[in-house]
């Protein structure tokens, strides 16, 4: 069976950054990665790229940031009123480069505080992997079909097909 629309993959992968062959995920040591193709659960050009990859078959490819988390977005930087940091100021760990989740109606959505100022602090909600090219190392572990339920739901069930 082929990895194709609607049928559930399970993939050991490894991503790093091309550039500098930094691992910023990977699989190794946990149970294999599960998804339902075809239903934007991956980034785009992950799954374009194992359409029609077979079990026990590695492929690698790099992705452009468009086919990734895509490229930044000057308006994702927000500024904020210090004062909603002062809990954080107080126990002292307020810095540049902490990553926090901001709850916002739409659901939590992760941040990284890129400047500290006297009044504001400058808050960065881009994914951090952004703007940057992707290289994936992918082994098919599982290919099955998607029962209705997991196609209804838009992900895969996990191990026997059921919630964990």
């Amino acid at each position: 069976m082929k990895i194709e629309q609607d049928t559930v993959a399970s993939v050991h992968y490894t991503g790093t950054h091309p550039d500098s062959g930094e691992v910023f995920d990977s699989s190794e040591g946990r149970d294999p990665l599960t998804y339902l193709v075809g239903h934007g659960q991956m980034i785009p050009g992950f799954e374009e790229e194992m359409l029609g990859a077979e079990v026990g078959e590695r492929r690698e490819f790099t992705l452009e940031p468009e086919r990734a988390y895509g490229e930044r977005d000057e308006n994702a930087l927000l500024q904020i009123e210090k004062s909603n940091f002062d809990e954080l100021e107080k126990e002292g760990v307020l810095e540049v480069g902490i990553q926090l989740v901001a709850q916002m109606p739409q659901g939590p959505a992760p941040f990284i505080i890129t400047e500290i100022g006297e009044e504001m602090v400058t808050a960065d909600f881009n994914h951090e992997l952004a703007g940057k090219s992707l290289h994936f190392s992918v082994e098919v572990v599982e290919v099955r079909a998607a029962t209705e339920e997991e196609k209804a739901h838009g992900h895969a069930h996990g191990p026997g097909g059921h919630h964990h």
